[in-house]
């Protein structure tokens, strides 16, 4: 589910139009992370009409301001696989000196063809500056946390999977929401983590945020063999140099187990340091 390179993995399907399995998209995963290690984004299966975008802002992938556009090493990587929209997502972190980054990327595939091909790429790319960022300190988290395959007899449902994400944004907008929080959860947030080793209480609660404050423009991957989700979103208020409506780009990890939120994976980008917080 880790690994900081991979071998090249070979795509092509055959038949007349490919069937989404995980192994598949294990596979696809796979080979994104190898064309971020290298540095060449000719190695992803791109349909002629594929999309690119980085925060919310869609450029070619071969532009010099694409994170594709220098080698990244990564020191550790997540990833989910949605098999229901053909879809990745990817949660790397790079520590390396030149740049550190933490990188959330969602990625979609069209089967109508017999090789499947890459019809949407979208990333929020944190980096220094950004949302408390530490990527030293997400990698120590990130890697410390069991992420591991849930036992068939305990899946959730794809739905209730959601349901608990979408209860997390929700409350930011409106406090007396519930949230399914699980006995214990923690919080990683840039580099900055609401639990501990020994964690033995909720610590995920959120505080009160300006009223209204929805959060808007949700995507989502969903892979229940992990019990996880993640939700691009548009979230506003953060960013003090925009007006409270104003949204930067934002991605939000969340594993469930047994219906309660077990993690969150915060990965939030900001127009000035900090967020001007």
């Amino acid at each position: 589910m880790h690994h900081s390179t991979l071998p090249l993995a070979m795509l092509g399907v055959q038949g007349a139009a490919a069937a989404c399995t995980r192994a598949f998209l294990q596979e696809a995963a796979a080979n994104y992370l190898k064309a971020i290690d290298l540095g060449q984004p000719s190695l992803l299966p791109l349909s002629s009409s594929a999309t690119y975008g980085e925060n919310d802002v869609t450029f070619p992938i071969t532009s010099n301001a694409s994170v594709f556009a220098a080698p990244i090493k990564v020191d550790f990587s997540r990833s989910l696989f949605d098999t229901t929209q053909c879809a990745t997502f990817t949660e790397l972190t790079s520590t390396q000196s030149s740049h550190p980054y933490v990188i959330h990327t969602q990625i979609f595939y069209d089967t109508s063809t017999a090789s499947p091909s890459i019809s949407k790429i979208q990333s929020v790319v944190a980096d220094t500056g950004d949302w408390i960022f530490n990527a030293t300190a997400y990698l120590e988290w990130t890697t410390y946390e069991t992420w591991s395959a849930i036992a068939p007899a305990l899946l959730d449902s794809r739905s209730t999977i959601k349901a608990a994400g979408d209860a997390y944004l929700d409350q930011w907008g409106n406090p007396s929401h519930p949230v399914p929080f699980a006995t214990y959860c923690s919080r990683l947030e840039g580099g900055l983590y609401t639990g501990a080793k020994n964690l033995t209480s909720n610590s995920c609660p959120m505080g009160a945020f300006p009223s209204p404050l929805n959060i808007t423009n949700r995507r989502y991957v969903i892979d229940e063999e992990l019990g996880a989700i993640d939700i691009f979103n548009d979230f506003p208020f953060l960013e003090a140099s925009y007006p409270l409506e104003k949204p930067t780009p934002s991605s939000n990890l969340f594993r469930v187990e047994k219906g309660g939120i077990r993690y969150i994976h915060e990965n939030t980008v900001c127009a000035t340091k900090n967020c001007g917080r």
